[in-house]
């Protein structure tokens, strides 16, 4: 009989932890063996199991990576809105352990990303770019993490920069649109789970690429999906588009 890929889930009580603990008894060679939220000692549970999913806190990735590395244990990575030490924390944690890591696990989403880079190649410099996200109102970063990578991929695409050459929102007398500028517009309120659309904007005609969430499970089966795939990964640092193989 194959032995069952031990899980513990981080920010059991959120949202995306509770919908991870709901969809986990679909997914065969799965078992919830630990679970803990704001509080609860990391340390005391590491042992009984094989990865972790974390959808809890940017704030929380230095210990969290610490103890993983230290104990060996794998990551399913799913929080956003790391600064640019965390981020370097991660991949020198990617060293020694293996890490998927996603803005978003939806199945769905990741489609969308590499849809996003094929349209903009085939349509060249000619189209303005737009980036538009909505979520729900408790969601305490913007851009989203999906955005954010949305108009990074449209940046290489177009060879430029993300961080110069995005318009986060505008207001106020600013002027023509630049060219290859990148627009980026974030909508809150309600119980949005999460809207994107990548707009691609030319003189007589219009492209959009559209999707939208309406349960947290798509992410959440995407992140369990993910920690199967880790299974006797080498160290390094992966995400959905690995996953999946649509690199």
């Amino acid at each position: 009989m194959t032995k069952p890929i031990k899980i513990l889930v981080t920010g059991c009580n959120g949202r995306m932890g509770k919908a991870i603990i709901d969809c986990a008894p679909n997914h065969q060679l799965i078992k919830i063996t630990e679970k803990i939220d704001v509080g609860d000692s990391l340390a005391n549970h590491i042992d009984n199991c094989d990865t972790i999913i974390d959808f809890s806190t940017h704030s929380y990735t230095e210990e969290l990576v610490t103890l993983c590395v230290n104990n060996g244990k794998s990551i399913v990575m799913g929080t956003t809105g790391h600064s640019e030490d965390e981020l370097n924390i991660i991949n020198n944690s990617s060293l020694e352990i293996p890490i998927v890591m996603a803005p978003n696990f939806s199945i769905g989403v990741n489609t969308l990303f590499w849809l996003t880079r094929k349209t903009a190649e085939i349509l060249g410099d000619d189209f303005d770019l737009e980036v538009v996200e909505m979520h729900h109102r408790l969601k305490i970063d913007a851009p989203s993490g999906t955005a954010r990578r949305l108009g990074e991929i449209l940046a290489k695409a177009s060879n430029v920069s993300y961080s110069n050459d995005t318009a986060h929102g505008r207001e106020g007398i600013v002027g023509k649109r630049k060219m290859k500028e990148i627009g980026m517009h974030s909508i809150r309120g309600g119980d949005v789970v999460g809207d994107h659309t990548v707009i691609y904007a030319n003189e007589g005609e219009r492209v959009e690429l559209t999707h939208k969430a309406s349960s947290r499970n798509t992410f959440a089966n995407g992140s369990l999906h993910a920690a199967k795939w880790l299974t006797n990964k080498d160290p390094g640092l992966y995400d959905m588009q690995d996953v999946l193989e649509l690199n």
